[in-house]
């Protein structure tokens, strides 16, 4: 009978440290999925910052770069897109399709900047001119602080994604679909550079 008892509280033991163990594991990855969407927040912030900063930088620009039209056409058609694939990833940082749509407008929206700023460098009055000149250069800041807010998400991402490929935490992430998280990466050695704002 004591043997029994014996053989019951092991077992009864094994079976509680075992569902200890998943929960932890499950509370882990939880926290971690967090982070990682707390994160994307800060980007959020910023990118949204950006993408109100924008059409402020046109409008000011529109009266000097009255034969650039297609160019400011094209940094607002970038800029809603960038926006509006933002706001997809926004609703869900786990949807690796939504990040990479939003890598690629992103990337879009760097190019059409930089072309200009580049037209802007050949206008010696819009070079001058206060609006714009402090319009580039909360542009700057705010191109900074997405920087070093995409490179916490991608620590965070990194975490996470480590965390749910280990053994035996990938076990519960496949049971409680947990997927993986993308990268905030920049694919072109272009877009790897803020705008270059010069005066």
């Amino acid at each position: 009978m004591t043997s029994g008892l014996i053989v019951l509280a092991v077992i009864v033991g094994a079976l509680l440290f075992a569902v200890m163990l998943v929960v932890g594991m499950y509370n882990k990855l939880v926290t971690l999925r967090n982070r990682f969407k707390n994160a994307w927040a800060q980007i959020d912030v910023q990118l949204k910052r950006r993408y109100d900063l924008i059409p402020n930088l046109v409008e000011t620009a529109k009266g000097y770069l009255k034969h650039e039209r297609g160019t400011l056409e094209a940094v607002i058609a970038a800029r809603n897109a960038a926006s509006s694939a933002n706001t997809r990833v926004a609703a869900d940082p786990s949807n690796p399709e939504a990040m990479k749509a939003l890598i690629a407008a992103e990337g879009t929206l760097s190019g059409t900047l930089g072309r200009l700023f580049a037209l802007s460098e050949a206008y010696p009055d819009l070079k001058a001119n206060t609006t714009m000149m402090s319009l580039m250069e909360e542009l700057t800041s705010t191109e900074n602080k997405v920087s070093f807010a995409r490179q916490s998400y991608n620590d965070s991402v990194m975490v996470y994604n480590t965390q749910r490929e280990v053994f035996p935490s990938n076990i519960i992430a496949g049971m409680f679909n947990f997927a993986a998280a993308e990268l905030f990466v920049v694919d072109k050695p272009e877009q790897r550079e803020a705008p270059k704002v010069q005066f």
